[in-house]
């Protein structure tokens, strides 16, 4: 079953960046990794298979098309886009609760497991503003988590962590994927922790999609996902030249 299909997908600013044409699946029990540089249209990808932004071509959730069943689809939905939308002046606890609010049904034990699934339940009393980046976006990670979806949607999730953080961010994905069967679309810049990451890739590059692979076939044939990557730009580009 195919979570995400995207055909065309097009979405270009004024100052010409963006994403054109991307045509891009992600089946059930993926990880997948959008790799690219700053400035590649990963974000926008994600911004526009969440209609945060307006874009043309055809998106697809569950099967369900983004725009008529959008309610449906974001029940089944978590996702974390740059900054965590996190209050300061209110507790872990809080943050989470407040969230939950949308989802019927949320209790006080489901919020705490969620908060335990990402290491924070020790610190549930204590205010947002005092947490280091790491656990802020541990924090943002809870409140995606909260619905308990389906499907994840990731922004740079380790983007300036240190290694500890790196390191639990990429142990809470794989362990809600491996346990739970929960699905993840995840960008990166950097090639090394979509590697140790996910199981495919799709490499972003000056808008495009221009590559897509298993993390397995990738690494098969390359040294690393560094060097899988600097191939196809390095073959993007040959073909620009031609």
């Amino acid at each position: 079953m195919n979570v995400i299909e995207t055909k065309n997908l097009t979405k270009v600013y004024k100052n010409n960046r963006g994403a054109r044409n991307v045509s891009l699946t992600v089946e059930k029990g993926d990880i997948m990794g959008l790799l690219g540089p700053n400035g590649s249209g990963k974000t926008t990808v994600m911004k526009a298979i969440l209609n945060l932004v307006h874009s043309e071509g055809k998106v697809k959730i569950f099967g369900m098309d983004l725009h008529e069943d959008f309610e449906k689809i974001m029940s089944r939905t978590g996702a974390l886009i740059e900054a965590p939308a996190i209050y300061k002046d209110m507790t872990a606890y809080q943050n989470v609760k407040m969230h939950a609010a949308m989802y019927p049904g949320t209790d006080k034990e489901r919020i705490e497991h969620i908060l335990d699934v990402v290491h924070l339940l020790p610190y549930k009393n204590d205010k947002a503003g005092k947490f280091s980046l790491g656990m802020k976006q541990r924090l943002g990670l809870a409140i995606a988590f909260v619905s308990d979806p389906e499907l994840i949607i990731l922004d740079e999730p380790v983007n300036g962590l240190d290694i500890e953080g790196v390191v639990e961010i990429r142990e809470i994905i794989k362990k809600l994927n491996q346990e739970k069967g929960v699905t993840f679309l995840i960008s990166s810049h950097m090639a090394s922790e979509i590697e140790k990451t996910c199981n495919k890739v799709a490499v972003m590059y000056e808008s495009e999609l221009i590559a897509r692979s298993t993390t397995e076939d990738a690494l098969r044939l390359h040294p690393s996902m560094e060097d899988y990557f600097l191939s196809v730009v390095k073959e993007k580009r040959g073909e620009v030249i031609l």
